[in-house]
């Protein structure tokens, strides 16, 4: 029976060991983004207003398909296959052909050269006793008394975890460089009269580029010619558009909201697409090493108690006692199955749409008992909606928003969709008008019916020569105190009316504090708008705390002052202008999205640029956290039962092996745990989508 029993597990052991081995290498790689074989962008011209195309860019793909194998898995690659030859002679000499047993003895000692080497720079290089020198110790003395099955087992069970280890790392990467590949990449350069579509990283100093209405602007600069509306929330915190012409500074990361500029460069990223893929990468393997240096520590401590409670071993119950010892200490187990873990969980959020750029956030959210939001882009959304309408000179308010809808109704920028949002929802029909009478600066110029209508900022219809009656102009004021967005409407010489626009609260954003609140968390909003909208947003949401007139600069002072009474803290911003206080808080989270993914200041990076998974994130935390507990369980609580049983039910060597193989392959299974036990997000998101108006 015994015999049958050494067949059927070392059987199945290789059977399961080539089937993980070809999941890892075959199915993953069936997605992955080196299947796909990119082309060179070819050059695109255009000599009218068009949008920027996504790319993936050449360097990408090279980053995937070219990379190099690593020299510890050309190794594991190398002895993986012979580990399980051993373990197949090991298995056959047991059961039907002693021959065959002896047979295994020098395969399983070329597969340990990598163990020997490492006992070997230890003790004589290092003047130190790591655990390389008891797994050379239980190697040696499984082999010399006749535990040949089991030692091959042992020697096997390490290769493949250690192979699963390299797929589970390989496979993180390639998920990090498919969501950088999801990027728009191209921009319009200005060239001999012409508009020709380039790579963003090809861009120098000095060039000149075309950005249009509804488009990101790339990079700093001056504008040259044109005049636009630009929303710089993402750098001022505020939700003002700020209106821009000639010689007027611009920078990366800004939307144009109205109006074409021609910009000068003077700034562009200075790292190609590969740096930034790298440096994030960088950053995931800096904590996988030292989750692994951790591991090895831990290792490492316990060899010198192993050898004394060996040696105790040894005169009082024999050598078979004390060699069975050495056997029985699992801890190099959590040099391979903790970073497995790990990597598995950051693979498993960017499935769904989390970036984790720094593990290290993963152990610190368990640590979290305050959450920071900014206010403008994190709890509210870029497209305001309309709330009053205040009218003049004899104008009713259907017709002063079909006017203003009419003009705006081919512009894609946030202001744009909300009044069109509000033609729509009142349903409106608006009359067609003709390309050619769109006139585009720091407002709209349109002819409808033979009226001029004019749609813009105050600014515009004093440019314009409209006068503004001082009641109007009152509310103006008081609007902008409350936070709100203002937009005129003219027709002919004389003012109609203006629309007041009010920022829009995520749709999620309720649901989410609530969940967050039941997980007993501290909630803030911090805000550079005026006190009056910042406290009745925290009313409204039922978050007890805020910031208001906070200008980015000092956002991080309040970060600090948080921390100084003793708090945790989790800032969630935009990760351009919050940039020093996602760098002082213990955990940052960003909801930019995959456009400035590479240089966004934040560890944590929701890609779909929503909330709603936010609490799903910190339930990834905790159990990693419970992953992390359980893989020490897994080593530690087999060692002290294998080490007590020796001394008190008289184990031997052969127990002693199978407790250790037992510890790897539950260290092993728990680590692959994540991926059988994940749990999705069930909140719905909703934004608010450009509405279909019906046209005379």
């Amino acid at each position: 029976m015994l015999q049958i029993g050494f067949l059927f597990v070392g059987g199945s052991a290789v059977y399961a060991g080539i089937k993980v081995y070809q999941k890892f290498i075959e199915k993953k790689d069936i997605h992955s983004f080196s299947s796909t074989k990119e082309k060179v962008v070819p050059l695109k011209i255009k000599s009218e207003k068009a949008l920027p195309t996504d790319l993936r860019h050449q360097q990408i793909a090279e980053i995937s398909s070219n990379t190099e194998i690593s020299e510890s898995d050309q190794e594991n690659n190398h002895y993986l296959p012979i580990s399980a030859i051993g373990l197949v002679l090991a298995t056959s000499g047991t059961l039907v052909y002693p021959l065959a047993s002896f047979i295994s003895v020098p395969i399983s000692i070329y597969a340990c050269l990598p163990i020997f080497q490492a006992a070997y720079k230890s003790i004589f290089k290092e003047r130190k006793f790591k655990v390389a020198v008891l797994d050379f110790i239980a190697v040696i003395s499984g082999l010399v008394t006749g535990y040949y099955f089991v030692t091959a087992f042992a020697i096997f069970t390490y290769y493949l975890a250690t192979k699963i280890l390299s797929k589970t790392r390989n496979n993180t990467r390639k998920t990090l460089i498919n969501v950088f590949a999801e990027q728009p990449r191209s921009v319009w350069l200005l060239k001999n009269g012409f508009e020709l579509e380039i790579p963003l990283s090809d861009l120098h100093a000095g060039d000149i580029i075309v950005v249009n209405a509804g488009e990101i602007i790339p990079v700093d600069g001056i504008i040259t010619e044109g005049m636009a509306a630009i929303d710089q929330h993402a750098l001022t915190g505020e939700a003002q558009p700020d209106e821009k012409e000639v010689d007027d500074k611009v920078l990366a990361a800004t939307i144009v909201l109205t109006g074409k500029i021609y910009i000068q460069v003077e700034k562009t990223g200075s790292e190609t697409i590969a740096a930034q893929i790298g440096e994030i990468l960088n950053h995931t393997s800096e904590f996988e090493l030292s989750l692994q240096t951790r591991g090895e520590q831990m290792a490492d401590k316990t060899v010198l108690p192993t050898l004394m409670t060996s040696a105790l071993a040894l005169l009082t119950l024999g050598v078979y006692s004390s060699v069975a010892v050495l056997s029985a200490n699992f801890a190099e187990v959590i040099r391979v199955t903790t970073p497995i873990g790990m990597l598995n969980f950051l693979n498993l959020a960017s499935k769904d749409s989390i970036l984790i750029k720094d593990g290290r956030s993963l152990e610190l959210l368990n640590q979290v008992d305050t959450v920071v939001f900014d206010k403008t882009g994190t709890l509210t959304l870029e497209q305001p909606h309309l709330g009053n309408i205040y009218t003049c000179n004899g104008i009713k308010e259907n017709n002063l928003l079909t006017y203003a809808a009419a003009a705006e109704y081919k512009q894609n920028h946030p202001v744009a969709k909300a009044i069109l949002q509000a033609a729509s929802e009142r349903t409106l029909n608006l009359p067609e008008i003709d390309d050619s009478q769109y006139e585009i600066g720091y407002g709209i110029k349109v002819k409808i019916t033979e009226q001029l209508i004019r749609v813009g900022s105050i600014r515009f219809m004093e440019m314009e020569g409209i006068a503004i009656p001082a009641e109007i102009y009152n509310i103006q004021q008081f609007s902008h105190e409350q936070g709100y967005s203002t937009v005129y409407v003219a027709i002919d010489q004389q003012l109609g009316g203006m629309l007041e626009l009010h920022p829009t609260i995520r749709p999620e954003a309720k649901e989410i504090i609530r969940q967050l609140r039941q997980r007993n968390l501290s909630i803030y909003i911090i805000s550079g708008d005026h006190e009056h909208p910042t406290k009745q947003l925290a009313e409204k949401l039922g978050i007890n705390h805020y910031f208001a007139n906070t200008l980015p600069q000092d956002k991080a002072n309040k970060i600090e002052q948080l921390q100084k009474q003793g708090k945790s803290v989790c800032f969630i911003g935009d990760g351009i202008n919050d940039s020093i206080a996602l760098k002082k808080a213990h955990v940052s989270i960003s909801l930019r999205g995959a456009s400035t993914a590479a240089t966004d200041t934040a560890q944590v990076i929701l890609m779909d640029k929503t909330l709603v998974k936010l609490d799903y994130l910190f339930e990834l935390a905790n159990n990693f956290n419970k992953n992390q507990k359980t893989g020490l369980a897994t080593t530690f609580i087999p060692s002290v039962l294998c080490v007590g049983s020796i001394f008190f039910l008289h184990f031997g060597i052969f127990s002693a092996i199978i407790f250790y193989n037992i510890s790897a392959i539950a260290g092993v299974g728990n680590a692959l745990l994540p991926l059988l036990n994940q749990k999705k997000p069930s909140l719905p998101h909703s934004e608010p989508k450009t509405p279909k108006i019906s046209m005379k």
